[in-house]
């Protein structure tokens, strides 16, 4: 619309001042011709003294200034200034022009100095040679300002249109856009775990309606779907646990009927199902962290590590196996609740699987270097041990779940290191695993620190994940890779 006005407006603008201007330089010149012929006829009559009278009240008339010139060039009125009477101005141009009978009009700063004028010098033409000149001088302040008064209306009207289009166009805007702000809100929501405010499908254009009813649709179905696997996960954490331990049990009691022969038999089997009970809850773990809408919240890192490493320490004492924290203060990250006490579990669980007597695990916490994507920088805490370590390829795949290292035994699930990924991911973080110096496997967790800022909602759900690897005696190490 701004462009339609400037190319409507603009020329229309020009073409007026242009055409503004030739009227009134028209009709000066016709007005002088006139009153040169009334000059005319007064000299012929020998009537030159009522030339300043006539060219006074010529000049009231017409808002100009007037001067008559004798066919010599010599000054006979100008009502402007008495001085100039006598004066010969036959050499100023247009003057020069009219007393050879050509008139003159035009636009100068000359003959009025400081003041832009039209002038018209016409000379009176009923004998030759020229009888007399009559040169009248308009001020163009009128004129400018008519073309300033009508381009400040121009100026108004697009205004005015450019405003009420802006208003059209915020209210067109507005009623296309209100659908889509109620789609990001469910979006957000459905993001969150749970759509409690579906779009409105009546509203906007016909498209964003079906839009919005398409995705209220999609969601329920997702709700139903997540609420149908959550539903089976719990279930089956009890449908499962029963027989499982019922197996148990029974083959336990076959134990003092079986011949010696089928005693390494029997024990395989009941490691087996072991490990079965312990995957079972693993996986029913991970359902329920994939299940659960989950928000970071504010963990002390450094009390986190000294409570872990004080509870592992009395377990590694068992296996000769020294646990040592070591680094710089962590402070305040952001975690799930709970999130971070299970990862240390889970990692130390495993780093002592494979520590030799007389070694030692270090718990480190340092800071991680920022770069460009990080800033500021994270929060590492490293879980280092000096067992075998693990091959560049074993360590890659290491995060998936069911994988273990060809030398692994086969009392692990494979679901530990899954699930401190899932943890740590759902913090803000990662995980990693490295070669240790000097031998060993050194698993690198880094945290965002607390002054990285997050959004935060209070309407999400926080759910305390129970840890899945406690230290216990007799118990078996949960998801080592190596």
């Amino acid at each position: 619309m701004l462009l339609v006005l400037v190319a409507l407006e603009v020329p229309f603008g020009f073409v007026y001042a242009r055409s503004e201007l030739t009227r009134f330089s028209n009709t000066a010149e016709l007005g002088a011709v006139t009153f040169a012929a009334v000059c005319e006829e007064k000299l012929e009559h020998g009537l030159a003294a009522d030339l300043p009278g006539i060219a006074r009240g010529y000049a009231q008339r017409t808002g100009s200034s007037v001067i008559v010139i004798d066919r010599w060039g010599r000054v006979l009125t100008d009502t402007a200034t008495s001085s100039a009477v006598g004066r010969n101005l036959s050499s100023e141009p247009d003057i020069a022009m009219a007393l050879r009978g050509r008139p003159a009009t035009g636009i100068s700063e000359d003959v009025a100095p400081g003041d832009k004028v039209l002038f018209a010098t016409v000379p009176g033409t009923s004998s030759d040679p020229t009888p007399c000149v009559v040169r009248t001088v308009y001020s163009m302040a009128p004129l400018a300002k008519k073309v300033h008064a009508t381009w400040m209306a121009l100026v108004l009207v697009a205004v005015g249109v450019l405003t009420a289009v802006a208003l059209v166009g915020f209210v067109f805007a507005r009623w296309t856009t209100r659908p889509l702000r109620a789609l990001e809100q469910a979006t957000t929501q459905l993001a969150e775990g749970r759509l409690t405010d579906p779009p409105d499908a009546d509203r906007g254009p016909p498209e964003l309606r079906r839009l919005a009813a398409t995705f209220t649709r999609t969601a329920t179905r997702l709700q139903h779907l997540l609420q149908a696997q959550e539903a089976f996960a719990s279930e089956a954490s009890h449908q499962l646990k029963t027989p499982l331990t019922s197996l148990h049990l029974r083959l336990e009691n076959f134990e003092p009927h079986l011949a010696a022969c089928a005693q390494a038999s029997l024990n395989e089997a009941i490691g087996e199902v072991g490990r079965l009970s312990r995957m079972v809850q693993g996986l029913l773990a991970l359902a329920r962290l994939e299940n659960s809408a989950i928000t970071p919240e504010i963990v002390d890192l450094d009390a986190v590590v000294a409570d872990r490493a004080a509870m592992w320490t009395a377990f590694a004492a068992e296996q000769s196996v020294g646990i040592t924290v070591t680094g710089t203060s962590g402070g305040q990250v952001w975690a799930v609740s709970g999130a971070l006490e299970q990862i240390i579990d889970n990692l130390l669980s495993n780093a002592l699987h494979v520590s030799p007597p007389e070694t030692i695990i270090t718990l480190a916490i340092a800071a991680a270097p920022a770069d460009g994507d990080r800033l500021p920088a994270l929060v590492e805490l490293h879980v280092v041990d000096q067992g075998p370590g693990m091959s560049e390829t074993d360590r890659k795949r290491a995060f998936d779940r069911f994988w273990r290292g060809a030398d692994t035994h086969h009392d692990g699930t494979g679901l530990g290191l899954s699930m401190v990924q899932r943890l740590t991911d759902a913090g803000g973080g990662d995980v990693t695993l490295l070669a240790a110096p000097g031998g060993g496997l050194d698993a690198v967790v880094r945290l965002q620190p607390v002054t990285t800022a997050r959004t935060r909602n209070p309407s999400m759900s926080h759910r305390r994940i129970a840890p899945t690897a406690q230290p216990r005696r007799n118990r078996q190490p949960v998801g080592r890779r190596s």
